[in-house]
């Protein structure tokens, strides 16, 4: 299989202090890597990471998978945006979500409502917002009085918005530059991209987090991937995506006992199928096979998610060699 034009890394990495990060970001160009997107759940914001990479790797092309939607107001949104985008000229793309309950509601005190609405909104906010247009608007989910852009970006961020299921599909093949996928196999990739391609998607960006445990210890990395998985896919929106997958039977052990208070049987219950399914694993070589096919499933940009490798969370070893372990992980899923 051939190296897409594309090829990303999620950042900041677990383990290592934001600042001791800079020598990896410098070295990722010379790796193969061409981006770095970021993520906001519960660690880093999405924006801060990239700015320091805009500087450290003035060659890679930036990204959020994803920032949500409902969690900073429209105005304060695009100026963050416009702000990256004029830090890194050309380079950066912003994607946005529908995020979860649980981020939006219980960790950020803002209600999780109507995020089809909210996500469209927030595209037609944005496009008007990056155009240098005054934007006095009444939309369905936030109303905007008079605002402008003082620093409009130039060129214009492409705008990407996260999406699961139909509906969200279309409305990201119709109205934003492109989607971010996430939580899905290689297979998965067929059935979600014939949607968006139906919808008027062909020929825009699809960018997909995929999570990948380098290690040719599989029970390490089925053990990890049973717990993100039971964390993950027991959020409704998630749980839905993979019922619309078709893995409904397979899964039902796992929600049955989340939803009866019993954590670590529902992780437990996780077949192996599903872990190999949605988790890479194994040593360089397999991890890069798994992630080209993606890419020939149709991914137009792969960004690994590196989970920990039993030397990354090995409490006994030194610092110095932890931090080789995460650099022999980052190594194992660039383009080779």
């Amino acid at each position: 299989m051939t190296t897409p034009a594309r090829w990303g890394l999620t950042f900041p990495l677990d383990g290592i202090p934001l600042p001791d990060q800079r020598r990896l970001v410098e070295a990722l160009p010379d790796l193969g890597f061409t981006d770095l997107w970021s993520m906001e759940t519960a660690g880093a914001d999405a924006f801060t990471p990239l700015a320091l990479a805009s500087v450290w790797a003035p060659q890679l092309n930036l990204g959020t998978a994803i920032v949500p939607v409902h969690t900073r107001g429209p105005a304060l949104l695009a100026m963050q945006a416009a702000a990256l985008a004029e830090a890194a000229p050309g380079r950066f793309t912003l994607g946005i979500g529908a995020s979860s309950p649980v981020i939006v509601r219980d960790w950020n005190a803002v209600p999780h409502e109507q995020p089809y609405q909210r996500s469209r909104d927030t595209l037609r906010f944005l496009k008007a917002a990056f155009a240098g247009q005054v934007v006095d608007e009444e939309y369905e989910t936030f109303a905007v009085r008079r605002f402008r852009l003082e620093r409009v970006p130039a060129p214009t961020p492409p705008v990407l918005l996260a999406a699961l299921r139909p509906g969200m599909l279309r409305l990201a093949a119709q109205e934003a530059d492109g989607t971010i996928l996430n939580w899905l196999s290689a297979e998965d990739v067929t059935t979600v991209v014939r949607e968006f391609d139906q919808a008027g998607g062909t020929g825009k960006t699809v960018a997909a987090r995929i999570f990948v445990c380098p290690t040719a210890d599989a029970a390490h990395a089925r053990a990890l991937g049973r717990r993100l998985i039971a964390g993950y896919l027991t959020v409704p929106a998630y749980a839905a995506f993979h019922r619309y997958l078709g893995r409904d039977e397979l899964l039902k052990p796992m929600w049955d006992a989340w939803a009866a208070g019993d954590r670590k049987g529902a992780a437990a219950s996780v077949p192996d199928e599903v872990v190999d399914a949605l988790i890479v694993h194994g040593d360089a070589g397999q991890c890069r096979d798994q992630l080209r096919r993606y890419v020939a499933n149709g991914v137009t940009v792969p960004v690994p998610a590196v989970l920990p490798t039993p030397e990354m969370v090995d409490t006994t070893a030194e610092p110095r060699e932890r931090r080789k372990a995460v650099a022999a992980a980052v190594l194992a899923v660039s383009p080779g």
